[in-house]
């Protein structure tokens, strides 16, 4: 049974350095793999922390922020739905795109709300 997994590409301080044709080709292999194993659904990169806003609700009313707070040393680089057997088999798949080179990958498994349980 294939289940599927949303995938934050983060930076990373500590993570490496890649040549833009590097990281192009990485790129390229990762998502033909993908393509060809039935694995990608939609995914994309994101824009940077000076575009971003944060929403929350508190006492009815709405607040709209800049953010996140210049204090993060990560940011949200990107995301995708990945399909795959496993968190395991997700995680080997993700191991050959660039960003687990030069940042970082989390991988979640996407679950039902409890009121959608059969």
């Amino acid at each position: 049974m294939s289940n599927k997994y949303l995938v934050i590409h983060m930076t990373d301080p500590t993570g490496g350095t890649m040549a833009q044709g590097e990281d192009q080709r990485l790129l390229e292999d990762w998502a033909q793999e993908g393509d060809a194993a039935g694995r990608l659904g939609e995914g994309a990169p994101v824009a940077g922390r000076e575009e971003a806003k944060s929403v929350a609700v508190r006492g009815g009313k709405v607040l709209v922020t800049d953010g996140p707070f210049p204090e993060f040393k990560e940011w949200f680089a990107g995301y995708d739905i990945v399909t795959a057997e496993s968190i395991d088999e997700a995680a080997t798949f993700m191991a050959k795109h660039p960003t687990a080179v030069m940042g970082r990958v989390y991988i979640l498994p996407v679950v039902k709300l409890p009121w959608d349980e059969d």
